[in-house]
């Protein structure tokens, strides 16, 4: 038997190899605002959001209490590669968004494309984590497949 009362997401935990520098990126070039910096002793709790927004983004020192120094090891190892997963952000100006982060010298690895569902680009962050942003198309899921199938027939 399921019971769900999960209401919301609320952090999703990125992965960082320096916290004073993932600070400076999120928030100088994505726009992010601190949320929480709160020193635990044992960890520092540092939480970023988009302004307005609730779900918040942990930036977790790997390393920290949750592995050891054989698997802090690993971790950093995957980290670098970008082999962990991603973020996915919206944009309301692509190609505004594009244009501020090239001249801020981000690392971008796709440059603004038309896809099904929006125009969306790549880059990473200073450890490699994937980031995609994305503006969005007013079409629902039906027409995304609808589009993505005759693109493809």
């Amino acid at each position: 038997m399921t019971t769900n009362h999960i209401t919301s997401i609320s952090i999703k935990s990125v992965p960082v190899l320096d916290q004073d520098e993932a600070l400076s990126f999120y928030t100088e070039h994505l726009g992010f605002e601190v949320r929480e910096d709160i020193d635990l002793g044992f960890m520092r709790w540092l939480t970023v959001g988009v302004p307005g927004a609730e779900v918040k983004l942990l930036l977790e020192l790997v390393g920290g209490p949750q592995h050891d120094a054989d698997t802090a090891a690993q971790v950093r190892e995957l980290v670098t590669k970008g082999a962990l997963g991603g973020l996915f952000l919206t944009s309301s100006d692509i190609q505004a968004t594009y244009a501020a982060l090239d001249a801020a010298g981000v690392e971008i690895t796709q440059e603004p494309v038309e896809q099904p569902y929006g125009t969306d680009m790549a880059i990473r962050d200073p450890f490699g984590n994937h980031v995609r942003i994305s503006q969005l198309a007013d079409v629902t899921p039906a027409q995304v497949q609808e589009k993505y199938d005759s693109s493809n027939a």
